[in-house]
C-alpha cells in the first residue's frame, strides 16, 4: 500500500519537465511528464517514486493535509 501526501508546488521547471514541490515543509524536485494538463505555482499534485501522478483539488488537499497533522500529533509520545 502506498500513501501519498498532497504537495505543494513552489517551482516550475519546463525545461525539465519536472517541478519543485513542498510536501509537509519537505522540498524536492519531481517529474511531472505523466500530467498533462497545465500545472501552476500553488497547485497540489500527488506523487509516487519521484514522480507527480496527478493533480488534485486544492481544498481537499488542504483537508487532508490537516487530517495529518492531527494524526501525527496523536501519534507523539505524552510527557
Amino acid at each position: 500500500m502506498c500513501l501519498s501526501i498532497p504537495s505543494k508546488i513552489i517551482e516550475l521547471h519546463p525545461e525539465e519537465t519536472s517541478i519543485t514541490v513542498d510536501t509537509m515543509g519537505v522540498k524536492r524536485k519531481v517529474s511531472c511528464h505523466l500530467i498533462d494538463e497545465p500545472l501552476e505555482l500553488d497547485d497540489y499534485v500527488l506523487i509516487h517514486i519521484g514522480f507527480a501522478m496527478n493533480k488534485i483539488d486544492k481544498a481537499d488537499a488542504l483537508e487532508t493535509l490537516e487530517l495529518y497533522k492531527e494524526i501525527a500529533q496523536k501519534m507523539e509520545p505524552q510527557s
